[in-house]
């Protein structure tokens, strides 16, 4: 599979974690959002060690690649922005929250064009001036 098939099923499978996250975190009886938070994100850790242990590739190496430091930062980031994340979606309509922290995929395209040198094309920017309009219509009440 290409990488725009991966993204497809990254689409479809993250597309129901707002939800399943929104109803377990709240009514009555609801599991607090850093638990919450907790069962998933451990079931991921296990699934990575699967597939890691499952294609034979070594860990260690990249502990210290030269590299490394920027996955350590993208750690705090995720750990921080994830944490948030189901904490508002305990707090906040489904409807509402989803569309205000899918923003970080503007916010992301933007980094990668002014950090990584990825091409910017008109067709590109009325896609992210789309997705910011999209995002500004479902989420303000």
């Amino acid at each position: 599979m290409g990488y725009l098939q991966w993204a497809v099923v990254a689409l479809l499978s993250y597309s129901m974690v707002a939800p399943l996250v929104g109803y377990a975190t709240t009514g009555d009886p609801k599991i607090p959002s850093f638990v919450a938070a907790l069962i998933p994100n451990g079931m991921l850790i296990v699934a990575t060690v699967a597939v890691v242990l499952y294609v034979g590739r070594p860990v260690t190496p990249y502990l210290v690649h030269p590299k490394a430091p920027y996955l350590y930062v993208a750690g705090v980031f995720l750990a921080v922005g994830i944490l948030a994340y189901y904490h508002a979606l305990s707090l906040g309509p489904v409807s509402a929250v989803v569309p205000i922290f899918g923003t970080f995929l503007v916010v992301s395209s933007a980094i990668g064009v002014v950090f990584l040198n990825e091409s910017i094309t008109a067709r590109k920017v009325a896609g992210i001036a789309c997705a910011v309009l999209g995002i500004y219509l479902v989420s303000v009440e």
